[in-house]
């Protein structure tokens, strides 16, 4: 919503589910009149208060004089949502109007919203229920069908319908108070997603507490005299809780993130691998959840409309009207080339901090199948390197965690066609192959762990050879089509060090280059070189700085004693993020130079 709690026409704002938006306008209205918002919060990440008053609303009994009257929004999103909304009259005289809800349905797809170019498929009817005080508003598109329900209960005066508004004649003596709540139910298929209870006002902990409350308990406690630091960690640890899928839970404590809020609240393979991955020391339990579902969605034939292959890990899961009809590939879509490598890193990663060789006997077939798909399917041409090519015609250009169309570009700025061979993608490859040599030798198989250490060798030898660009002094962002190196410099790199494929001499060159103005903005590492004729501060990854990839970065210089090159690294994350509200930390922000002053 916008800061007054509306929904306002043509933008990208909302009430989404399963992909789709179930209400595309809310305004509210006194005598026709809108309100004027006063102040308004977040007050959890599931709820927030809203705080309105009303401009002069003329009225047949006199005008009602500006600010004398209170409205207080209060909503909670749980399955599906409850408003409180309350009204107190401030005043030394009755007043009396009409309160006005303004409320529409366009049902439109996630990913149409986010393009804005919206098309309208099917058939949208609404029903005003007036004995159940009921406004439902249904879509049906052959058999994809979602209707909203926005229901009245507790009413302090009945509820009426007209002119697409759902009205109430309120009446108030000098300190009364109305109130009413609604309940907005969110149906798709069979899945009707209800408020859980018919009013929140006795202050009772909320489905949502009952989740929180006890992952907030399991998670690392950090304290610090850094504020920054412990208010960063203390806001990231709560929003880890509210990225919670709770449609995928396997468990109490076996659920998935989603990979981010407004756009990509659902299944995505890298993100809940690299979320879990970057959250063992917050609690290293929540690996379980991802490993669990990815195995379950594990490719099991090829199909290229999915770019799908066997053993291959998914990456994005969608449950819109695009994918329903399969006008989109993501049912679940396969374009990833570094999912399934990571899947057997975070494996051996959880399997280390856990200590649970259960978990190694309970995936051991699913990391089989991940490195048959490594050598069979990720090495498309046989030279030892893991590159990727789509075979759907919507397949995606990028199937690395640089998944823009525009990503992997050449010195002079011009795009990199596929085939292409991330310098990450062998990296990862490397680790997940010295990782799983490791888990083999755990559970009696030498002779499986022997020959991975002796392709993780072979591999870091060819990658060195190939990828090294001397007078550089850096790793080449990737490979092109005739198997040239792109000497584009590029944040990809510092994975490299993460995964530990680096050879040590070379490793300290790369930190070292990492540090010079045209990577190094201050407030972290850029994903490209302002140097390069593509960069631009404010792309998606053509000059931005992302969190987790500065993260990871981090952990590369540590990896190989750079403890403070990682902690300069952290250090402006954290400043960074105190510029943000709450200390939240977006997906990225601009590359811009960091000054004194800015």
């Amino acid at each position: 919503t916008d800061l007054g709690g509306e929904i306002q026409a043509d933008t990208e704002q909302g009430v989404f589910a399963d992909d789709t938006r179930f209400v595309s306008y809310y305004a509210i209205f006194a005598n026709g009149l809108s309100w004027q918002r006063l102040n308004s919060a977040a007050t959890a990440y599931y709820a927030a208060t809203v705080y309105l008053t009303n401009a002069a609303v003329p009225t047949e009994d006199g005008d009602i004089t500006e600010g004398t009257l209170s409205l207080v929004i209060c909503r909670t999103v749980a399955d599906g949502i409850h408003e409180d909304l309350d009204v107190a009259n401030h005043g030394l005289v009755p007043v009396r109007f009409n309160l006005e809800i303004a409320l529409r349905s366009d049902f439109a797809d996630l990913f149409e919203v986010k393009l804005g170019h919206l098309v309208r498929r099917g058939r949208i009817v609404t029903r005003w229920h007036d004995r159940r005080a009921e406004l439902e508003t249904s879509y049906t598109n052959r058999d994809f069908r979602r209707s909203l329900v926005y229901r009245l209960l507790n009413t302090s005066s009945p509820p009426g319908y007209a002119n697409g508004r759902v009205t109430f004649e309120v009446e108030l003596r000098p300190g009364a108070t109305w109130h009413t709540c609604c309940h907005y139910l969110l149906a798709g298929g069979e899945t009707v997603r209800a408020p859980q209870r018919a009013c929140y006002h006795d202050n009772a902990a909320t489905g949502h507490d009952q989740l929180r409350d006890p992952w907030l308990d399991v998670a690392t406690k950090v304290t610090s005299a850094n504020e920054d630091v412990y208010r960063l960690y203390r806001q990231s640890v709560e929003d880890m809780g509210a990225l919670r899928l709770y449609d995928h839970d396997s468990g109490a404590d076996l659920w998935v993130p989603a990979a981010g809020v407004p756009w990509f609240v659902a299944l995505f393979g890298r993100d809940s691998l690299i979320a879990s991955l970057q959250n063992t020391i917050v609690h290293p339990d929540l690996a379980r959840g991802a490993l669990k579902k990815l195995a379950e969605l594990q490719a099991t034939e090829q199909d290229d409309l999915r770019d799908a292959e066997p053993g291959k890990i998914p990456h994005e899961m969608r449950r819109g009207e695009l994918a329903h009809f399969r006008l989109i590939p993501h049912t679940p879509y396969y374009g990833t080339a570094d999912a399934t490598p990571l899947y057997l890193i975070v494996l051996h990663e959880a399997w280390k901090w856990l200590g649970d060789d259960a978990l190694l006997r309970e995936h051991r077939d699913t990391a089989l199948r991940c490195l048959e798909w490594i050598e069979r399917y990720g090495d498309l041409d046989g030279d030892g390197f893991q590159e990727y090519r789509t075979r759907s015609p919507q397949g995606y250009e990028n199937m690395g965690w640089k998944d823009a169309v525009d990503a992997v570009v050449y010195p002079d700025g011009r795009q990199v066609r596929q085939p292409k061979a991330l310098c990450e993608l062998q990296g990862y490859v490397f680790d997940a192959w010295m990782r799983m040599a490791e888990v083999f030798d755990a559970l009696g198989d030498q002779e499986r762990a022997s020959g991975l250490r002796a392709k993780a060798r072979a591999l870091r030898a060819a990658f060195e050879a190939k990828f090294w660009c001397e007078d550089l002094g850096f790793y080449a962002f990737a490979l092109d089509p005739e198997k040239q190196p792109v000497r584009a410099i590029a944040s990809n790199a510092g994975h490299c060090l993460w995964s530990g494929i680096a050879t040590p001499d070379r490793a300290a060159r790369v930190v070292k280059r990492f540090f010079e103005p045209d990577l190094w903005s201050g407030w972290g590492i850029r994903t490209l070189s302002a140097r390069n004729p593509a960069y631009n501060p404010f792309s998606y990854q053509r000059g931005s700085v992302w969190p987790h990839d500065n993260g990871i970065i981090a952990l590369g210089f540590k990896r190989y004693g750079f403890a403070a090159e990682a902690a300069r690294v952290a250090r402006d994350i954290s400043e960074a993020a105190s510029y943000f509200v709450s200390y939240r930390l977006p997906e990225l922000y601009a590359g811009i130079e960091r000054r004194p002053g800015t």
